[in-house]
């Protein structure tokens, strides 16, 4: 009988025999040892920011929630009440109006000038200046950017950069001149009427002289044209005419006779007289540089003289910016003035990605330019544009300190919105960190879920 080799033993002639695979215990597989060492090393790096972002966003969101439970001490277990005393809080509800107001207007308002802005630089030569230019306003702090905007608002026109223009377009249509402080002096046959005009006795007729000295306004508030004043010269009745002065009836220095123009009296230009009988204005002029008036085409009677209420009126300060129907607009002007250049640079991107050739072929077969942006340039954006709307509605949930700082105190509830109120409620007086809690809870419920679309969006985007 032959004897048969070891199993170990090859035959020659014949290939060498294949051992078995190592099964079991010590000897895995190198390629899984492999992936556990990598994410064993991928673990301890993300640990430390694992940690970090337990500590400083898991746990207080878990507080928050459990805090919102309890009461304005964290003593007592009140359940939904905070939640109830919310809705009911008129300062709640005028804050969740104006976030809605925030959310509806802000970002739409923000992609809206971020893509014309964008589309636009490309035409320009110095575009990559004007993106500088444009994104300069992000590298300003939101207390800085408040602080300068609570400036520009500011309702004195010797101060607020918007009102001064108002002012300077205003005056320029409107020459008339006012002097809120004007005033008669007694038993000078002038009589102050409820709506606030000033009339003389009607027992003038043409061919009158009258001369209308006013008291109470300051020299320095003279306007610069302003020349001495003159006694009017005698008119011819049958002319229909009627003349006069109107002027500052006082001296300084002393010396002047109350009633008579004296040399060193200054007339009262831009102010209104008007002819008055029966109720209907005959005839009206306004007064030249010195005063002085002409009243013209008048038939034969007698006429009261009137200097009407705009006379005597405020003169015109432009726009209450602040005021409370305005202040939210405003401080929404303000976060368009920061964000706009981001959303333009970030659309921008996304618009040198653009193929070119479909732009081109658009243009080859006819397109218009606004055929092009409406039908081919905003539906290739649509995904870069849904990115920034929804980044600024995350963005302008959050907005506090604009609000804060530009609103005076006496609006600022007007311009309450819901991270202030937040605010204010536990911190800023209210001292109730159970329905600031509670506030907080639902801020962070109206901002997971565009939070949420964003995230899925980076993801489809990279898949």
């Amino acid at each position: 009988m032959p004897a048969t080799a070891p199993p170990d033993t090859a035959v020659p002639g014949t290939a060498a025999p294949v051992p078995p695979p190592k099964t079991g215990g010590t000897g895995a597989d190198p390629r899984r040892r492999a992936t556990r060492r990598r994410r064993l090393i991928a673990g301890l790096f993300l640990l430390p920011a694992l940690l970090l972002l337990g500590a400083l966003v898991a746990y207080p969101i878990l507080f928050t929630v459990g805090r919102s439970f309890f009461d304005a001490g964290g003593t007592r277990f009140v359940g939904g009440e905070n939640y109830a005393e919310m809705f009911r809080d008129p300062a709640t509800l005028t804050a969740i109006r104006n976030s809605t107001i925030w959310v509806v207007v802000a970002p739409v308002l923000l992609t809206g000038l971020g893509l014309v802005l964008a589309v636009l630089t490309e035409k320009i030569r110095w575009a990559t200046a004007f993106k500088l230019l444009m994104f300069m306003p992000m590298a300003i702090s939101f207390l800085a950017a408040g602080i300068i905007f609570r400036v520009v608002y500011e309702q004195d026109p010797e101060r607020g950069v918007l009102n001064a223009a108002a002012v300077g377009v205003h005056d320029s249509f409107d020459q008339g001149a006012s002097f809120p402080t004007a005033r008669p002096r007694p038993g000078q046959g002038l009589t102050k009427q409820q709506d606030g005009s000033y009339r003389t006795a009607p027992d003038l007729g043409p061919g009158s002289t009258a001369a209308l000295g006013l008291v109470g306004v300051p020299p320095k508030d003279l306007p610069r044209q302003a020349k001495p004043a003159q006694a009017a010269a005698s008119a011819k009745a049958s002319g229909g005419e009627l003349r006069g002065v109107v002027y500052v009836d006082f001296t300084p220095g002393g010396g002047g006779k109350p009633g008579r123009v004296d040399p060193a009296e200054r007339g009262l230009p831009g102010m209104t007289v008007e002819a008055v009988r029966g109720g209907t204005v005959a005839a009206k002029a306004t007064t030249a540089a010195d005063g002085s008036y002409r009243l013209t085409g008048l038939k034969p009677g007698s006429y009261a003289l009137r200097l009407p209420a705009a006379d005597f009126a405020e003169p015109y300060q432009g726009v209450a910016w602040l005021g409370p129907a305005l202040v939210t607009p405003a401080i929404i002007g303000a976060y368009l003035w920061i964000w706009t250049g981001f959303a333009m640079v970030l659309i921008g991107a996304g618009l040198a990605a653009l193929p070119r050739e479909v732009l081109e072929a658009a243009r080859m077969d006819g397109a218009s330019e606004g055929q092009i942006f409406r039908r081919i340039t905003v539906p290739l954006l649509a995904p870069v544009l849904t990115v920034v709307f929804v980044t600024m509605v995350i963005n302008v949930m959050k907005v506090f300190d604009l609000v804060y700082i530009i609103a005076p105190g006496p609006v600022q509830q007007e311009a309450n919105v819901l991270a202030m109120q937040m605010w204010l409620v536990s911190f800023g007086g209210g001292n109730n960190q159970g329905l600031g809690s509670a506030l907080g809870v639902l801020l962070l419920l109206l901002v997971v879920p565009a939070m949420v679309f964003n995230i899925r969006r980076f993801r489809r985007s990279q898949s």
